[in-house]
Formats: structure tokens, C-alpha cells, sequence
């Protein structure tokens, strides 16, 4: 079984931008997990599948792609979760949780997701620091986090798939919206 998880991707100089600031948290405080995978929004945490359903997951995420908009996402400031997660704030929420929202029966349907594959919480934001963030670096790295500005926008313009290769994340797949579209 191989492990994948549905995201929106920035475009490359932004997921660039929010490589640095994770490079930074390894550097100055330690936490290196978040390298693992690019700058993304989670729009489904990982799942396992048989590597013979890859076919049908893309004919289903593509169809679904091309029947939604592209939207603005706005980043604003830094967050946390507890004292183990640093990341990016998003500042409106609604679309994106309207997309999820919108993706749910289709993943269910098509591609049999279960109720602890769809999960309830869901919370969107660009991670920084996680997994490997002790209580200690975060008690350093959160001060500097804090106050500090960040501030960018960019176009949702698709979801993406990504697969865990055994070390680290890479995009599998990518299906963009229509433009067009209503």
C-alpha cells in the first residue's frame, strides 16, 4: 500500500518563500520534518491505497478539478497548534472549506474514503515547523514568530496529489481547474 494526500500547491516562488522559513526552523531551532514536503494546503491527510487505484483516483480528482473555479487564497501572519506546530496563516477560510466540502462525496463515492479518511477537523494553513518541534524550540521559535509579518496571495488553481516515495513527499499528480468554469 502506498501512502498519498490531497493538497493545493502555492505556485513555485511561494512554496520557494515557505521553504526558507522551514529551512529556518531547522537551522536555528531543529525542526526539519516539515522538508519533507512542499509548501501545501491539506485538503486530505494521508491515505493508503493499492498502487492499481492510482488510475482511478486521478480520473476522479481530475473530473472533479474541472468543474471548479480558480480562487484567491490570502496569507497573513504566522499561527500555532499547542506547542508542536508553527505555520502560515490563511486568512479566509470559506473557500476552501467550501472546496472540501464540495470534494468530500466524491472521495467518498468514488474512491471509498471512509469517515476517518474524510475526518471532521479541518483547519487550512501552510505548516512551518511540526512533528519534530520540541516543547523547548517552540518556546524559543514562537516569540520570533509571532510579531513577525508575513503577508502574500496567490491563485488556487488546482489540487494536487502527492505519494510518499519512503523519505519524503513528491507531487504525483496535479489537476487544474477550468478557468471557465462557473
Amino acid at each position: 500500500m502506498n501512502l498519498y494526500f490531497i493538497a493545493i500547491l502555492p505556485p513555485p516562488e511561494l512554496r520557494e518563500k515557505v521553504r526558507s522559513l522551514k529551512c529556518e526552523m531547522r537551522d536555528k531551532y531543529g525542526a526539519s520534518h516539515a522538508l519533507k514536503a512542499p509548501a501545501h494546503l491539506t485538503l486530505f491527510m494521508p491515505f493508503r491505497r493499492e498502487k492499481k487505484e492510482e488510475k482511478l483516483m486521478a480520473e476522479s480528482l481530475k473530473g472533479f478539478s474541472e468543474k471548479q473555479s480558480p480562487f484567491p487564497i490570502e496569507l497573513n501572519g504566522f499561527d500555532h497548534f499547542s506547542d508542536r506546530v508553527i505555520f502560515i496563516r490563511i486568512a479566509d477560510h470559506t473557500p476552501l472549506i467550501e472546496l472540501r466540502n464540495a470534494l468530500v462525496p466524491v472521495v467518498e463515492k468514488e474512491l471509498s474514503f471512509s469517515p476517518a479518511e474524510t475526518g471532521e477537523r479541518f483547519h487550512p494553513h501552510l505548516t512551518i515547523a511540526t512533528r519534530d518541534l520540541s516543547p523547548d524550540a517552540f518556546s524559543r521559535a514562537w516569540p520570533d514568530f509571532r510579531e513577525r509579518p508575513f503577508s502574500d496571495r496567490f491563485q488556487a488553481s488546482g489540487i494536487s496529489m502527492l505519494k510518499h516515495n519512503g523519505k519524503y513527499w513528491d507531487v504525483f499528480q496535479s489537476f487544474p481547474f477550468n478557468p471557465n468554469s462557473i
